[in-house]
């Protein structure tokens, strides 16, 4: 929409107003009655959009508010006086649907949003429908860093917002996916992870800062010789360089988890690996996930919505997903394939029917256990009941063991590899 745009938020609606002899929205469509016309203050045009997503899912689009889109002529009637008027565009997009998912929190809004706003370079507003405070200060490190300006709360904000120009929605490439040949300079989604370093590591190095003040008090007096935190920023970014590789495990509790995960974590830690146990919850701060997988050479997890985490990892760094029964094409699509495009070295492991609990459940010759495909046929609900609330994981040890090995070798070849190169 360009033009003079201006917020309704009472309406839920958002105005252009076009001079009589421009388009506005679109080519114009067949006025209204003339003795109507009046009433319609020379309304030209009027569309609805749900600006979410994954305008495929009509049951994910049905949780989405509406917002009219009306096009006026200059001279109407009524015009919205400006409360706010703003010198750089809007984009306006919703955070309900899917959002408090952490894959779709990124997959749906922070990728789009990504791919719709950086040609702006910073100035545009954010004009967010569907307002959540958690959502925002989950998300603010990263909002900041695509807009210089503090975002609006659409239906909170009972103010008229003038824009010059608006993008009302939000563009979508596919999966964890930004396609270069679809973004202005050929970005890609290392792009985006580039992001996400500038993000993060601000407020990192807070963190980090927080935490010598801490320590600085309980030494009591022994006066250790303070370390700037921007130092120890860039040392935990060198951790794979100076210690052995390092292996993270991004913990389930309930479905889905590893029964025997502390069976796992000594068995990793025998191989080589310093192990970190990662155990997120809803209000884990994104930048803290974020400090331990940038310092990470492997991410090893169960197939599941924190699989979005392997975002926060380096390009050439591991991921192992493990992969349980009935969940493969969901595993390889949502993050086996986009773990490639990212540049990380993905290993996909599928479990045998002995490891997962359903083994146990069912009689052998059910089609749960030996036909996935015929379970899935019986829709969605059916399939998130058995296998994805209902499913937990025992590794055997000795086949995972394989899995960790080459990922081990695989992160030692690289360490020698930097190594050569700087020397």
């Amino acid at each position: 929409m360009k033009g003079e745009v201006r917020t309704h938020s009472l309406s839920s609606s958002i105005y252009l107003y076009t001079s009589r002899n421009s388009n506005g929205l679109m080519d114009y469509v067949p006025g209204p009655k003339e003795e109507e016309e009046e009433n319609k203050e020379e309304e030209i045009q009027h569309e609805k959009i749900k600006p979410y997503s994954r305008k495929w899912e009509k049951s994910t689009m049905g949780t989405v508010s509406e917002l009219h889109l009306i096009s006026k002529r200059m001279d109407s009637g009524t015009r919205h006086q400006c409360d706010v008027k703003h010198g750089v565009p809007a984009i306006f997009f919703s955070t309900e649907g899917f959002t408090g998912n952490a894959y779709h929190d990124f997959n749906d809004v922070i990728l789009p949003l990504y791919i719709t706003s950086q040609h702006f370079n910073k100035r545009v507003v954010f004009v967010i429908a569907g307002y959540h405070d958690w959502w925002y200060s989950k998300f603010g490190d990263i909002l900041t860093v695509l807009s210089d300006y503090p975002p609006v709360d659409f239906s909170g904000d009972k103010r008229t917002h003038c824009f010059p120009e608006a993008i009302v929605g939000l563009r979508i490439h596919d999966e964890l996916t930004v396609d270069p040949s679809l973004m202005e300079g050929g970005k890609s989604i290392k792009d985006f992870r580039d992001l996400l370093d500038r993000a993060y590591w601000p407020r990192i190095k807070g963190i980090i800062e927080e935490e010598e003040r801490e320590a600085r008090r309980n030494s009591k007096g022994k006066h250790p010789s303070p370390r700037s935190s921007e130092n120890k920023a860039k040392r935990e970014q060198k951790w794979d360089l100076i210690k052995k590789p390092k292996l993270a495990i991004m913990s389930r509790k309930g479905s889905r988890a590893i029964t025997n995960e502390d069976l796992l974590v000594k068995m990793a830690e025998q191989i080589g690996f310093e192990v970190e146990v990662l155990r997120p919850d809803r209000t884990t701060e994104l930048a803290n996930i974020y400090r331990v997988l940038n310092s990470s050479d492997v991410l090893v997890g169960v197939h599941g919505a924190a699989m979005i985490h392997l975002l926060f990892l380096r390009p050439s760094k591991v991921f192992i997903q493990v992969i349980p029964l009935g969940t493969e094409w969901a595993a390889e699509t949502y993050y086996g394939e986009p773990a490639v495009k990212l540049g990380l070295k993905y290993i996909g492991y599928k479990i045998l029917l002995r490891e997962s609990s359903l083994y146990d459940e069912y009689e052998k010759d059910d089609p749960v256990l030996n036909d996935p495909n015929s379970v899935h046929k019986k829709g969605w609900e059916f399939t998130k009941k058995v296998y994805l609330d209902h499913q937990n994981v025992r590794l055997n040890l000795e086949r995972f063991r394989k899995q960790l090995v080459q990922a081990y070798d695989y992160s030692i070849a690289k360490k020698n590899q930097h190594d050569n190169h700087q020397a």
